[in-house]
């Protein structure tokens, strides 16, 4: 019988604040990441930081914030009211500290349990903090946490308010960059959600005059617009709603107290329930929800007393009440459509009969397709019980929480050996692996019937969940996993051109990826370097001397398992599949999948020059 394990006091250990943050980074800011996805934990840091600055701005302190983004040093500046100076260390150090406990002084704030800054203190290798006050100032600086230095007050004739300046601790953000794409969306949604706010992010001003039309305009092509936005506000709401031209899926920005609730939550199943009443009863016709919704784009921002919310990060909101006295979350959303979007519709006759043909076409095309999608589904429900191109992670076997949806990941890939080299060496709590057959067909031009009638589409979205709505994606990043040869390089193309046609608000909310994967191996018999780029092979030789055997891998299938797990694991290298908002996806996609142009050959002509030119500058 195997010896049992002593359980004494000696076993009993209480961690300080710091030392359990940095323990248990995931509980406090999401997973952690490489700066390559948008709810990555550095850029959570940084929201963290800006909340505070954003609570004075509500409460009519300070309207213009700077931020500061330079070789992955932070600095954020506001020109509220200021830390006051005899709690400064505590605010930043103590958890469970801070001025959001009264709610005299902050009556709907974003955060409200006292952590936010302490976070982004223990997870960061510099700190400091630095609050001005009625012509006084001091400064505190931490390292990992531990307070290093604190200066006494002193007399200042700086503008009030307060700074903090931060470096993420790269022993636990590994590999790290901000991503300026991420940041800058991050910010025009708090201009959006605050009118009359400038935020200066190294020397670009952010301002926003519409609120959430502004949000709208700025995520759609003008062109691709059914009809103009339709843009409601009340003291705790505001919508606007249109729907698009080409996009088949509903697309949702929500947001609680100024926080993008990026999994949306009671206030937006509300926002879709209370739509879908107002059309019907304007109407007076019981169309079918998922007509009256599709292709909807739409943003909802709700203020709510004391917010509940799923997970420390309020990427979901689990609050089902407005406040004191006040009708229930779903309540307030139905009468506020109810009779705004009411009124509006019967004041904007146009803007109605574009709505109510959009419900019509919707409609035809669903009694269209209604006996392929019945197919399609029991096709996708036998191919998931035999399990032949899903291998599914545990996030969606019942077996982690909920919450860990956040950090699960499914690999599309290409060919059996790819895959099954993928399947041994992933995570299985997280990871899923897609697997496809050859090379997919090219949808460019084709509608929404092909989705169903092919076989690997058709398995894809049904894994995926995407049929009706993004809200249910059971995936938070879908990373492409090809060769980095031209085969592989056109499957990524093909699957792209797929998202882009028939679900672009996928790249638009930035679940889309391409996986990096090493071209080279250069090792000797103590070391092993793999090499992403002909500059990464030089260095690596550099670094090993004499004469390193040097592999060139020519397919993911070449890659043992044993191997693979370094490069989906904490080191993976993702890029981001993004959308310029200045071209419209019929234009990107005829540009790069339509037929043969004099623009395109030359696009490719000079893009090969380039690709020329630097190799020849690299031998």
């Amino acid at each position: 019988m195997a010896k049992s394990t002593q359980y004494t006091e000696e076993n009993i250990r209480s961690l300080d604040w710091k030392e359990h943050i940095r323990m248990r980074p995931g509980m406090y800011i999401g997973k952690l990441g490489d700066g390559s996805s948008p709810d990555d934990g550095i850029y959570i840091l940084l929201k963290e930081v800006i909340d505070n600055c954003i609570d004075e701005f509500v409460m009519g302190a300070g309207k213009t914030i700077e931020i500061s983004i330079k070789d992955n040093i932070v600095s954020v500046r506001d020109y509220g009211r200021g830390i006051p100076l005899g709690k400064l260390v505590d605010v930043v150090s103590k958890m469970n500290t801070g001025g959001k406990y009264d709610s005299r002084a902050f009556k709907k704030s974003v955060g409200l349990n006292g952590v936010g800054t302490k976070a982004v203190n223990a997870l960061s290798s510099i700190f400091k903090v630095v609050s001005v006050r009625e012509n006084q100032t001091t400064n505190a600086i931490f390292e990992y946490g531990n307070l290093i230095r604190q200066d006494p007050v002193t007399s200042s004739s700086k503008r009030r308010g307060t700074q903090v300046e931060f470096e993420p601790d790269t022993s636990i953000f590994k590999n790290y960059r901000y991503r300026l794409e991420y940041v800058e969306r991050m910010l025009k949604n708090y201009v959006y959600l605050n009118r009359g706010l400038t935020i200066d992010l190294n020397g670009v001003k952010f301002f926003s005059e519409n609120g959430l039309k502004d949000l709208l305009e700025d995520q759609t092509n003008a062109s691709d617009l059914l009809y103009p936005i339709i843009h409601l506000k009340d003291e705790d709401i505001e919508v606007a709603i249109t729907h698009s031209r080409s996009q088949y899926s509903e697309e949702y920005h929500s947001f609680v107290n100024g926080q993008n609730t990026t999994q949306g939550g009671t206030h937006q199943a509300a926002f879709r329930e209370a739509f879908v009443k107002t059309i019907r009863d304007h109407f007076g016709k019981n169309f079918d929800a998922s007509d009256i919704r599709k292709s909807i784009i739409s943003a909802i921002s709700i203020k709510v007393m004391e917010p509940v919310f799923e997970s420390q990060t309020k990427t979901k909101l689990g609050s089902t009440e407005m406040g004191d006295k006040m009708p229930s979350v779903r309540a307030y959303i139905n009468d506020f459509l109810g009779t705004q979007l009411d009124n509006f519709l019967h004041k904007n006759t146009e803007t109605a009969e574009a709505i109510r043909r959009k419900i019509l076409q919707a409609e035809k095309e669903r009694k269209e397709l209604s006996g392929i999608r019945k197919l399609a589904k029991e096709r996708a429900k036998k191919a998931s019980l035999h399990n032949k191109k899903l291998r599914d992670c545990r996030v969606h076997l019942g077996d982690l929480k909920k919450d860990r949806r956040l950090e699960s990941t499914i690999f599309i890939t290409e060919g059996d050996s790819a895959s099954g080299s993928i399947t041994k060496s992933r995570d299985v709590n997280t990871q899923a692996v897609f697997s496809l057959r050859g090379k997919p067909l090219n949808t460019y031009g084709m509608n929404k019937k092909i989705v169903y009638e092919n076989e690997e589409f058709n398995l894809l979205q049904a894994a995926l969940n995407i049929e009706e709505s993004m809200e249910d994606l059971r995936y938070n990043n879908i990373v492409i996993a090809t060769d980095a040869d031209v085969d592989g390089m056109h499957i990524r193309l093909l699957l792209i051109t797929f998202f882009l046609q028939f679900f672009p608000e996928l790249i638009k909310e930035g679940h889309l990826y391409i996986l990096q994967t090493p071209l080279f191996r250069a090792r000797d018999k103590k070391q092993t370097f793999y090499c992403y780029s002909d500059q990464e092979k030089k260095e690596a030789i550099e670094k090993l001397g004499g004469k390193p055997e040097i592999t060139r891998f020519k397919g993911l299938g070449e890659i043992s398992p044993d191997e693979f797990k370094f490069f989906i694991g904490e080191d993976i290298r993702l890029d981001p599949v993004m959308i310029d908002k200045s071209t419209t996806t019929d234009d990107l996609l005829q540009f790069y999948m339509g037929k043969n142009t004099q623009e395109r050959q030359k696009f490719i002509i000079d893009n090969l020059k380039v690709e020329l030119d630097v190799a020849q500058e690299m031998l």
